[in-house]
């Protein structure tokens, strides 16, 4: 009998999947017959938000902007949140007190609940909100036909009511809310509000102040759930159909069942809410009497929910429309993914992906859809696979792709193809051309076919500023185009930052958002993903969490983030521009330059990424810029030049110095660097063939480091690593194309070479730039070589040596004669003592004091030897305290210059950067106090 049983059940299931397929190819079957229209399908199918009158977050390509709070706070209010000093001031109150009420509460729900659909009920609610200390909130989101999404239902509870507010109804009634939402003495009760709050911002400019997470208190109670499915199930003895969340909820009326969920959602946050705080304060008082245990588990729910409050919503812009999209699709299916690999190598495949994706970013912002609902991903590879060359094909192509994906799934449902592809299927035959213009041409032409004064498709609240606002630009580039303008420098300029970006941005995500959890539930904070292999390959900690990962130690660490006294390590943090929230390209920009934070002590630099932000190439530069000003500024401040001025050899130095004024004047003596490096490179590379004037100039460049006395070969060979960091040295090993040890001529010409030189006719300006083409180095790209070194995160290597030396002898002799170099400033030289030839700077001293020794590690071509002497001054004058302030006016330099708009929650110029290490760690300043110093 029971395999009876299990027989029928095996041929219903078999039975609704045929029956399944078949309706959905019917279905599709009749989308197709109707692919013939001409015109929008919007004309005869308005949508229901088409009725708002304003919308905050349009479909254009111009960012968000958020509310301001009165003129003299409009500057502050672009670039933070309008209530940060409300929420800042919630999240340092220690004293917050919870106390719902709902102890006596009856769970079981009424059948009755406050529909909300006029402005007068608004008014009314807004009057009893007002009044409560506490309320519940829910929001119901439609994302499947429209390009953003926006909320179409608002669920409020308090502990007497149950409010749905109709938000399509009273979409542009609904800033009435502003202030109850915003008023830091009502609490709002939401489960996973992340997202809600930034819907609740781009919808209405709603902005939540005093939030009380429930999934956040799961998170610090170390609930092996937290969904709030869990919770009802757990405390309320409540199931609730999560399905139900991805109805269409722009119908109206709504149905039964959908009434009852969103009722229930709601409903029960504040006994839920209520429950947790006893569980809190449980721990709380259970913990009391264990003093070195700091964690307040209430305070902490409070202090993570609070946090939340400080998001601000990003619209997501792309520097091209579709961009990111084609490049995740290239990406997928060159990885063989898509089971068309071989096909997507083709560059005429990738192309097409461009083109259909651009196609339908922007047929998706004109219709206020989505992107799955105009066209599938599925559909754009088959369609760039196949290339139909009819409609009917085209047609076939699209739903055989949906079909195939998954004929149960949810997707299936929907017509396909969809009713913008059906409307505007000729715009295929332009995106098929073999000879097209550029994705910013087709961009162009579909704008002003659809919305142009002849366009096919009726303008809107959302697809109107795309035309008014955000293609100005490219409107003007085709009417310079259309009249035969082009503007070369504009093109080459382009150009290089593409490549610039193409080469210098992340290639990958930078953070991850992995957790670290504490053994008893603490967050710590939030890392990378090699970071938390490496504890578990260690046996350290174990995975508590999948998406997104995450684990818990099992050890006591030695700090906690509460006892440092700082929230930023313990926020998730987003992969975009800091500055103006740009998200396809970004670089790490260090905040404090690498030559000052190179030489602070350990404890104070170690593990401390609060100063390293992700920044766009256009805001990357602004900030460098910035910050080169600002080093001089110091340079100035502190009278210590930015550059090594002079170098000289120290024994020459020395026999100088043993002689009179009259023989020799040693302010004279020495040469820069780049200039010394230059021309000994350029005399053993090019001296035979140099014209004799030119060639004398750089030998006595060379001369002057020696005190003046003849050189030799040997001479040019070491004056090569002068002040050479080992990165540098390794470089020059590397590379190709020159021996010194080898070198067939010597670097200086006898007269037979000369006169050939003269005989072919080479002038002194065309050899030093046959010099420079064949990889020498003049003096101006040398200087910005060398003042990019130490520039803000961009690290790259200085170029300031041509071709190379595989045969470079680097042997110990060699070495400690290099070490004899004195390094001088022509301004204020002073005679030093010098031990075991270690080189020694000559910077004018402001306390009377001998400058410390160079480190030999560094590049005397950049700002490293300047970053030390500037560093070791304020940590002799000021200790450590002198490095954070330091520290702060970088900081404030950085946040007057970019003006960011997007950084991480926690984020402070006054962050203190204080961290305790263990007693073994190698970080700790006790364990490091009787270390030698380096350098």
């Amino acid at each position: 009998m029971e395999s009876k049983e299990k027989i029928k059940i095996v041929v219903a299931i078999a039975s609704f999947a045929v029956l399944s397929i078949f309706f959905t190819a019917q279905y599709r079957k009749r989308r197709y017959r109707k692919c013939s229209q001409s015109s929008c399908y919007l004309h005869t199918e308005p949508k229901p938000q088409y009725s708002f009158k304003r919308v905050l977050a349009d479909n254009s390509y111009s960012a968000f902007k958020h509310l301001k709070l009165g003129e003299s706070n409009s500057e502050t209010s672009l670039h933070s949140h309008p209530y940060e000093a409300e929420i800042s001031a919630l999240l340092e109150n220690a004293e917050i007190e919870f106390s719902f009420g709902t102890e006596s509460m009856d769970l079981k729900i009424s059948d009755s609940y406050v529909w909300v659909e006029t402005e007068l009920q608004l008014k009314e609610l807004v009057d009893v909100l007002s009044k409560q200390r506490v309320f519940a909130v829910d929001t119901e989101q439609h994302s499947l036909r429209s390009f953003l999404g926006f909320t179409a239902l608002i669920q409020i509870s308090t502990q007497n009511e149950d409010y749905l507010v109709d938000t399509i109804a009273l979409h542009d009634a609904l800033d009435v809310l502003q202030p109850v939402f915003a008023n830091p003495s009502i609490c709002k009760v939401f489960h996973g509000a992340d997202n809600d709050v930034l819907w609740l911002q781009r919808d209405f400019h709603i902005y939540v102040v005093n939030l009380f997470d429930t999934a956040k208190a799961c998170e610090v109670l170390s609930k092996p759930q937290k969904s709030l499915a869990y919770l009802l199930e757990t405390y309320c003895g409540v199931a609730t159909n999560k399905l139900l969340q991805r109805e269409d909820w722009r119908q109206r009326p709504l149905s039964v069942e959908m009434l009852e969920y969103a009722q229930t959602d709601a409903h029960y946050l504040l006994y839920i809410a209520n429950c947790l705080i006893a569980e809190l304060r449980q721990h709380d008082s259970e913990n009391s009497c264990c003093p070195d245990d700091k964690l307040r588990f209430v305070l902490e729910a409070s202090r993570r929910s609070n946090t939340v409050c400080l998001q601000l919503y990003i619209k997501e812009i792309e520097i091209s429309p579709g961009e990111s999209a084609a490049s995740s699709i290239i990406s997928r299916h060159l990885n063989g993914q898509g089971g068309i690999s071989s096909k997507a190598c083709d560059l005429q495949f990738q192309d097409l992906v461009r083109r259909l994706c651009t196609w339908r970013d922007l047929m998706a912002r004109i219709h206020d859809e989505s992107l799955r609902y105009v066209l599938s991903d599925q559909a754009i590879i088959a369609l760039a696979d196949k290339v139909p060359t009819t409609q009917k094909e085209i047609c076939t192509l699209i739903s055989q792709a949906d079909l195939n994906v998954d004929s149960l799934s949810s997707s299936s449902i929907l017509p396909s193809p969809s009713p913008v592809v059906c409307s505007h299927l000729e715009d295929f035959n332009y995106l098929f051309k073999d000879k097209m213009g550029k994705l910013d041409d087709v961009f162009l032409e579909i704008l002003q076919k659809h919305l142009g004064p002849d366009g096919s498709c009726p303008l809107s609240v959302f697809n109107y500023a795309i035309l008014s606002k955000t293609n100005l630009k490219l409107t003007n580039r085709l009417v310079s185009k259309q009249n035969g303008i082009k503007n070369s420098r504009q093109v080459g300029q382009k150009a290089s930052r593409e490549l610039f970006v193409k080469k210098f941005s992340c290639k990958s995500p930078v953070y991850h958002n992995c957790r670290i959890f504490a053994s008893d539930g603490r967050l710590l904070c939030y890392c990378d993903r090699r970071k938390l292999e490496w504890y578990v390959r260690r046996g350290l900690a174990k995975l508590v969490d999948d998406n997104p990962l995450a684990i818990m130690l099992l050890f006591e660490p030695k700090g906690r983030p509460e006892d440092e006294d700082n929230d930023f390590y313990v926020q998730s943090k987003k992969n975009i521009c800091v500055g103006c929230g740009e998200k396809n390209h970004y670089l790490r920009y260090r905040i404090i330059p690498s030559c000052y934070r190179m030489h602070f002590p350990e404890h104070l630099k170690s593990h401390r990424s609060h100063d390293i932000v992700l920044l766009c190439v256009d805001c990357h530069e602004v900030a460098h810029s910035a910050a080169e000003k600002y080093k001089k500024k110091i340079a100035a401040e502190f009278g210590i030049p930015l550059f090594v001025q002079k170098v000289v050899d120290s024994r020459e130095a020395q026999i100088a110095s043993q002689l009179s004024t009259s023989e020799v004047n040693t302010v004279e003596a020495g040469v820069s660097p780049l200039q010394l490096r230059t021309a000994a490179m350029a005399l053993l590379r090019h001296g035979p063939r140099m014209p004799s004037n030119r060639r004398e100039e750089l030998r006595q460049t060379v001369m002057k480091y020696y005190g003046g006395r003849e050189i030799t070969e040997e001479d040019l060979e070491k004056a090569l690593l002068v002040g050479m960091s080992p990165h540098e040295r390794k470089r020059l090993e590397r590379k190709k194309g020159m021996s010194l040890k080898h070198s067939k001529g010597t670097g200086f010409p006898n007269k037979e070479q000369e006169s050939n030189a003269r005989s072919m006719g080479t002038s002194p300006i065309d050899n030093v730039l046959k010099v420079d083409g064949e990889g020498g180095l003049n003096t101006t790209k040398g200087e910005a070589c060398g003042k990019q070194e130490n520039g803000n995160d961009l690290e790259i290597t200085m170029e300031v040596l041509a071709s190379d030396s595989n045969n470079l002898s680097s042997d110990r002799s060699e070495m400690s004669e290099m070490k004899d170099t004195c390094v001088m400033d022509t301004d204020n030289c002073e005679s030093r003592s010098q031990s075991e030839g270690t080189l020694d700077l000559f910077y004018p001293k402001s306390d009377g004091n001998a400058s410390p020794k160079h480190n030999p590690k560094l590049s005397l071509l950049g700002h490293g030897p300047h970053g030390k002497e500037v560093v070791d001054h304020l940590l002799k004058e000021y200790g450590e305290d002198g490095i954070r302030q330091f520290c702060q006016r970088w900081r404030q330099t950085f946040v007057e210059a970019i003006h960011p708009r997007f950084l991480p929650a926690g984020w402070d110029v006054m962050h203190s950067g204080r961290r305790d290490f263990g007693e073994f760690s190698v970080y700790n300043p006790a364990k490091n106090a009787f270390a030698p110093a380096n350098g």
